[in-house]
């Protein structure tokens, strides 16, 4: 008797540790959900950009942390500005900073040039977050064969342009030098992205219809339904010229 008694009281004692640890896991976050994944490629974030933690950058003694965080950027007489012409012949122009991300813009120039955009679809759009484009795929795992290093502050790079609203940045993977083509257009306000994506410039004509492209329908995996293309991809430079792009090693 009082070994069936024993059996039953540890039966009852493993069945509750079981309830408690899947209650647990249920109550945890998803990390491998929120972080950018891309393919093997390197040239894709196929979920929503998401920042691994970091430590945060600090002032050197000769500037304040306000200083440190201030953006300073050239006239625009010396910004690059890209004009994007949707499928639905509505017009998005983005203003470039080489100054903040030099080799990130180069090598947006560089494709744009090479009409590498040209007929590319917006592949994933989220509703108070951001549109992401670039993969000629069309599937969120393509990209130009190549990668270059992530021009931002928790990769050693100088970079104080905030993921707000409009802001245009660089899509990649667990790896800091992993972006390749794909960029993300954001429509809210997100500063967990910043120091943690290459943020590179901003719209400045057309924000309206980067939120009709938002506001599609969509898949489970936030692909649209009958997602929006970029018809056309066109740059400006103002008269300067810009090199093509230092590759990740």
């Amino acid at each position: 008797m009082t070994t069936i008694k024993s059996k039953l009281r540890l039966s009852t004692i493993l069945l509750l540790i079981t309830v408690f640890a899947l209650i647990t896991a249920g109550c945890g976050v998803n990390q491998g959900k929120n972080n950018a994944t891309q393919g093997s490629g390197g040239n894709t974030a196929t979920t929503e950009p998401s920042p691994s933690p970091s430590p945060s950058p600090t002032a050197t003694p000769t500037e304040t942390a306000a200083e440190s965080d201030k953006l300073e950027l050239l006239g625009p007489e010396k910004h690059p500005v890209v004009t994007i012409e949707l499928s639905n012949d509505k017009i998005i122009k983005v203003e470039l900073y080489p100054e903040v991300a030099p080799n990130t813009v180069n090598n947006f120039i560089s494709l744009v040039n090479k009409n590498f955009y040209d007929g590319v679809i917006f592949h994933r759009v989220i509703p108070g977050f951001m549109i992401q484009g670039g993969d000629p795929e069309g599937t969120g795992m393509g990209g130009p064969g190549y990668t270059i290093a992530g021009e931002f502050t928790g990769n050693s790079f100088k970079n104080n342009l905030k993921h707000t609203r409009g802001v245009i940045s660089m899509a990649r993977a667990q790896d800091p030098n992993s972006a390749g083509s794909q960029f993300f257009i954001m429509v809210a306000d997100s500063d967990f992205l910043d120091t943690q994506y290459a943020s590179f410039g901003t719209v400045i004509e057309g924000m309206e219809h980067v939120d009709e492209v938002v506001n599609q329908e969509r898949d489970a995996n936030d692909l649209p339904n009958t997602p929006i293309s970029m018809k056309k991809v066109t740059v400006d430079l103002k008269g300067m010229t810009f090199p093509e792009p230092v590759k990740a090693e």
